[in-house]
């Protein structure tokens, strides 16, 4: 739904996983091959993924200052059985994070998170605040204060509604 680029790094892969559900519509892309191609999941996968998902937008909800949209397992917990190993190249001593295990997609988002983490970014990825659309966006605006996926879309709307209400 989100008009806003996508957020920078391996968090372009957090992004993604959320907004393979457009609660508006009802749509998942996760029940489609084409949509679970990306995450290199197969079918059998898709019920872990979606745990993983909807526990990735209730943090993000939490970044934005919302509160969880539902009941789910803690991402903490999920994060806690993905190992990640440190990938040190011999030749410049460059480092990088790793999956270590055949989950390939929880140690991915895990290694994404801790390093955005380490670039700070972490806090600025966000899952929109309409309850009809939970869409994760990184939040570009200068005090990190960004409320809505799209100000022409979910913005407008809550703002008429508002308006409707006075």
């Amino acid at each position: 739904m989100s008009e806003r680029g996508p957020a920078p790094g391996d968090l372009a892969l957090i992004e993604a996983l959320v907004n393979t559900l457009d609660i508006e519509a009802g749509a998942d892309a996760l029940d489609t091959e084409d949509g679970r191609t990306p995450f290199g999941l197969t079918a059998h996968q898709v019920s872990r993924a979606r745990e993983l998902r909807e526990s990735l937008r209730a943090t993000l909800l939490a970044h934005a200052g919302h509160p969880a949209h539902q009941d789910v397992t803690p991402l903490g917990e999920l994060l806690a059985r993905a190992p990640l190993l440190i990938e040190l190249d011999a030749r410049d001593g460059s480092a990088r994070l790793a999956p270590a295990d055949a989950d390939p997609l929880l140690s991915r988002v895990a290694a994404a998170i801790a390093g955005s983490l380490v670039a700070g970014t972490w806090p600025r990825l966000k899952a929109c605040e309409a309850p009809t659309c939970h869409w994760a966006y990184y939040d570009r605006s200068p005090a990190g204060r960004g409320r809505w996926c799209s100000m022409a879309v979910c913005g407008s709307r809550a703002k008429m509604r508002r308006y409707r209400a006075k």
